[in-house]
């Protein structure tokens, strides 16, 4: 009778010398790491890893927000000083604006009088706050309501209003030793015009420094990069000791906007 082929499989030949192959120990490749193999779950991220995906928020349009209000949604919720504002107690971003501009040319000193156009929301004004101290006067002019900045007086009142100036002398107990400006008018897209909206803004704060500014005093004013600034620069360097422009860090890179920081107010009107 014919014997019955066997299902078995015959076994493997033996590795060479007799012994069976080592494995691969993939703990220790040449690379010193574990390869990627199919179906295994990635490792949890390091910790620098997770903090950088973390700056990356996507936001979805609403039913009732345009694509452009999403875009600045999106670019101030992934803004570092955005968050950084928050967590430090600042009133917007702009106030790293400030302390940029003021660890480079130190305009802000204990005991100062200052007085700080447009003021809401009140970054600035936290700012110069704690520069000037308890001996300092800060106060913040703006004709929109805003919640109180601790240590300044806020007037609800337009700058431009012929009685201004005067007010803020009584309050002050004197003239003041800096002005700033932080204002910006509403953009329309049109680079030119939005330039000039600026310039006249940062001119008719000048204007109101020149009636409030002690000998000496210091003016600072955001200008959009352009070319019509010519007669304000011309303005401030008959009127001002030093004359400077600087981009804070703070400063988004994609804007126009820098700043103009004059020293030495010598005390008289052309």
């Amino acid at each position: 009778m014919e014997r019955q082929k066997s299902s078995k499989r015959p076994p493997k030949a033996p590795a060479r010398g007799g012994k069976r192959a080592k494995q691969t120990n993939i703990a220790t490749t040449a690379l010193g790491a574990e390869p990627e193999k199919r179906g295994r779950k990635k490792s949890a991220p390091m910790k620098g890893e997770a903090a950088q995906r973390d700056l990356n928020v996507h936001v979805k349009t609403a039913k009732r927000r345009d694509y452009g209000s999403t875009l600045w949604l999106k670019r101030q919720l992934n803004d570092p000083y955005v968050r950084k504002a928050k967590a430090e107690g600042w009133r917007s971003r702009a106030a790293f604006k400030l302390l940029e501009l003021d660890e480079k040319f130190r305009f802000l000193k204990p005991g100062a009088r200052v007085v700080d156009l447009g003021c809401a929301p009140g970054g600035w004004c936290q700012v110069a706050v704690k520069a000037v101290g308890g001996k300092g006067r800060v106060i913040g002019v703006d004709y929109l309501n805003m919640p109180p900045v601790a240590g300044a007086e806020i007037l609800e009142m337009d700058f431009l209003d012929d009685d201004a100036p005067e007010r803020l002398r009584e309050l002050l107990q004197g003239n003041a030793d800096v002005v700033l400006s932080d204002m910006a008018a509403p953009t329309t897209g049109h680079k030119s015009t939005d330039h000039l909206r600026i310039i006249a803004l940062a001119e008719a704060a000048l204007d109101f420094a020149m009636d409030t500014l002690a000998p000496g005093g210091v003016f600072v004013a955001k200008v959009f990069a352009g070319g019509a600034e010519g007669e304000l620069l011309a303005t401030l360097k008959q009127n001002f000791e030093t004359v400077k422009h600087a981009k804070p860090k703070a400063s988004r890179s994609d804007s126009a906007e820098k700043y103009v920081v004059a020293m030495g107010f010598k005390g008289t009107r052309p």
